[in-house]
């Protein structure tokens, strides 16, 4: 079991950046690949980023185009999503999740564990 805490989001124009960290508790923390998803009002839940066990190896949803980057440190258990040149239609509210074994998942359905997600804002 792994429970999961987001953090960091908030208000900022567009252009700006935000820093979302997830924190997750259990000894365990480096046994599971770690993602991000966003859902957007009145849209489905989207993939944001997935990062593997051990930092290794990230991919992105198509519309990230290098204005994101997904990180963790293993040692703190925790995961960062630094998000920068944000945009309006980056508006939503941020989940981090958990899955053991590969990483190369952008379906929610293969993830199990879940946090209660950040609002992320974006002004024009």
């Amino acid at each position: 079991q792994v429970q999961l805490v987001e953090s960091g989001g908030g208000l900022v124009q567009a252009g700006g950046s935000l820093r979302l960290s997830c924190a997750a508790s259990g000894r365990t923390f480096s046994s599971y690949a770690m993602a991000w998803f966003r859902r957007a009002p009145g849209k489905d839940r989207e993939f944001v980023a997935a990062i593997r066990q051990d930092g290794g190896n990230t991919f992105y949803g198509n519309f990230v185009k290098g204005r994101f980057t997904f990180s963790r440190d293993n040692a703190k258990n925790t995961v960062y999503l630094q998000m920068d040149s944000l945009k309006p239609e980056d508006t939503a509210v941020y989940y981090c999740a958990a899955k053991t074994g590969s990483f190369y998942y952008t379906n929610q359905n293969a993830y199990d564990y879940w946090g209660q997600g950040t609002q992320v804002t974006v002004s024009s």
